[in-house]
């Protein structure tokens, strides 16, 4: 089991951290009181869950997070269970700025008075923790996609970022699915339905499929559609983007749609990326 203990500057970015690191396959936990730290980890093993990844955030939040974390790092290594802490931080004049935009306020801000001043008195108060910090990360000039980045270099383990991409069949008649990233539009192609011996089949059956792929135009359209998928996919992961969603339609969902999505599928498979299929429509039409 590894655990990552996410901490520091209130503003610095740890919320925006936590849903990075879950989309990297971790259990995340926000604020996460740290005398609770231990009692996790012997839940986990005690359970033999098949977790092996938690990450939580412990910050000034919990009232008693500075004297509590201690103890809890030395549970930790009793049991034999590896721990990190990340550090996040940033400028005075970048957290004043994001804590004016969000018009949040600091946790210690009712007792400090004013920002700067609860500010000043956090950095002073984490000064100690950020030392004992296996990676510290300013986020002053962060991006999202810088943080998402920085944060994949870090726990990624030179693993390519594990996109999820989604693909679905649908009818134009019953509406274009919400979720779509990208949309195509097939009904350019002969439709099979006017076929009367493949009208009641699917385009997942061989004969529909060949009627729809072994036409010249749609295997033109195909080669068109592969090559711009597989230039899109590395950028959306250098992007930082979790789950990507290719919408295929056609009149009704059952025939075009549904072998085009298919043969796409093929593809995006045999570029490494597993798929998720979708087929809306098909008992609708």
């Amino acid at each position: 089991m590894n655990f990552l203990i996410v901490t520091g500057m209130s503003g610095a970015g740890k919320s925006q951290t936590i849903k990075i690191l879950e989309d990297f396959g971790y259990f995340c936990i926000d604020n996460m009181p740290p005398a609770l730290i231990g009692k996790l980890a012997e839940l986990y093993i005690n359970a033999d869950s098949n977790i092996k990844k938690i990450a939580l955030t412990a910050d000034i939040r919990g009232r008693n997070m500075l004297n509590d974390l201690q103890p809890a790092l030395t549970h930790l290594r009793e049991c034999n269970i590896k721990y990190d802490i990340l550090f996040l931080e940033a400028s005075d004049k970048c957290l004043i700025n994001r804590f004016k935009e969000t018009r949040r306020i600091h946790p210690l801000s009712r007792v400090a008075g004013s920002l700067e001043n609860a500010i000043k008195d956090e950095r002073k108060k984490l000064s100690e923790l950020k030392k004992l910090a296996d990676f510290v990360i300013d986020t002053t000039d962060f991006s999202s996609r810088t943080l998402h980045k920085a944060l994949a270099d870090i726990f990624m383990d030179g693993e390519p970022n594990k996109l999820i991409i989604n693909i679905v069949s649908f009818g134009y008649k019953f509406g274009i699915p919400q979720t779509c990233d990208l949309a195509f539009d097939v009904r350019f192609l002969p439709n099979p339905y006017y076929v009367p011996e493949l009208k009641s089949l699917t385009g997942m059956t061989k004969e529909v499929s060949d009627y729809v792929l072994n036409n010249d135009v749609c295997k033109e359209f195909l080669e068109k559609l592969y090559d711009m998928i597989k230039f899109l996919i590395p950028r959306y992961i250098e992007e930082g983007k979790a789950i990507l969603v290719i919408g295929i339609g056609c009149t009704g969902g059952k025939h075009r749609s549904v072998a085009i999505s298919e043969a796409l599928k093929n593809y995006i498979n045999s570029l490494g990326f597993a798929v998720n299929m979708e087929h809306r429509d098909v008992l609708f039409s």
